[in-house]
């Protein structure tokens, strides 16, 4: 993956009407050793790396690149959306604007991921009008297609990788996120 290219970062943050989309800090490197040494975040992304691997590898300010952006409830961190390029990935995905998100499981339930992914993709659309988004998940995460089909997204293919069926989706830039 690489990352969006073409777009003033960091933006301001973005404001919905329980969260913010912003930058990591130096505050936020707890909750993504978390993320990433979750085994109920990562039950379909390979499972979790051993924590003190993570802590070892995570910097004191952790993801901080262009599309990544921290979501934020009441001042904590509780989760993380990844806009960036795909580029080794199905032929239908290659070179679009890639979707991802990983919420701590105490944020799960709530409709957060839904508030966040459809505000990073009006965001999205602002900065790059006109540009087809993808995500890819695991059809046995039952929970992440049904957020895939929330924000508009519509299957591409199914194909087998990493031991699972996975779902490729595509959003059109007139697709509307709710």
């Amino acid at each position: 993956m690489e990352p969006l290219g073409g777009v003033a970062w960091p933006p301001e943050p973005i404001k919905t009407e329980r969260l913010v989309l912003r930058e990591s800090e130096a505050r936020d490197r707890t909750a993504f050793v978390e993320l990433l040494a979750s085994p109920e975040v990562n039950t379909y992304l390979g499972g979790p790396r051993p924590r003190d691997e993570v802590e070892r590898e995570t910097p004191e300010v952790p993801e901080r690149w262009p599309g990544s952006f921290v979501v934020e409830l009441d001042g904590t961190m509780i989760g993380q959306i990844l806009l960036r390029r795909a580029t080794k990935h199905r032929p239908a995905a290659v070179g679009k604007a890639d979707l991802g998100y990983l919420f701590l499981p105490q944020a799960w339930g709530f409709g957060y991921a839904a508030e966040a992914c459809a505000a990073a993709l009006d965001w999205f659309d602002g900065v790059l009008p006109g540009e087809p988004v993808v995500l890819a998940t695991q059809t046995a995460n039952v929970g992440s297609m049904r957020l895939a089909a929330k924000l508009g997204f519509t299957e591409v293919e199914r194909f087998e990788a990493w031991g699972a069926e996975q779902w490729l989706g595509m959003r059109s830039p007139a697709t509307q996120s709710t």
